[in-house]
């Protein structure tokens, strides 16, 4: 008999904390994700290909289940290829569009990227130049528990004169009611 309680009030305890975990995800939200970018510039002579470890800080207002916007700053590292070294960063706006599935959420955004781009040579200064606002998109899945998220997301920066700058990241988002 003292076994069907404790394991009646087990259930119950869980599914309570079930339920803060779906209600907890709307609000402001901020975070941080690590990952892997990649930059691919050909441009006359200046052609480099190679990923780095790239980051991004991320700030975020989600206010009904399946929409949210996000304002993120993304540095992505600096690649090199010989003499060779690209230096990237931006900030980006989305809008995202949430299909929440009980604790995990598959999400798509799409938005504007404000990106400042250079390739140097060793010793001789710029041999390529990019910055302006440009389209962006990427796609994602996040795991909720109560008001900490864990994410996956694939992003592509479609910027003018860069052939591909995305990031592949893993990090997490606390979300303040």
């Amino acid at each position: 008999m003292r076994n069907s309680i404790l394991f009646v009030a087990a259930l119950a305890g869980l599914g309570a904390l079930a339920g803060s975990a779906n209600a907890a995800d709307n609000g402001f939200y901020l975070g941080a994700s690590v990952g892997r970018s990649n930059v691919d510039i050909q441009d006359g002579p200046v052609r480099i290909d190679d990923d780095d470890t790239g980051f991004k800080l991320i700030a975020g207002f989600r206010p009904l289940d399946w929409l949210g916007v996000e304002l993120n700053y993304v540095d992505f590292g600096e690649p090199e290829n010989g003499t060779l070294k690209a230096e990237g960063n931006a900030i980006s706006a989305f809008a995202v569009g949430f299909l929440p599935l009980g604790p995990v959420d598959l999400y798509a955004k799409a938005g504007l990227v404000n990106s400042d781009t250079k390739v140097k040579v060793r010793g001789l200064g710029d041999a390529f130049k990019s910055d302006g606002t440009d389209p962006a998109y990427g796609v994602g899945v996040q795991f909720r528990l109560l008001s900490l998220s864990v994410r996956a997301e694939y992003e592509v920066f479609d910027v003018d004169g860069v052939d591909d700058l995305n990031l592949f990241s893993i990090g997490a988002t606390y979300t303040f009611l």
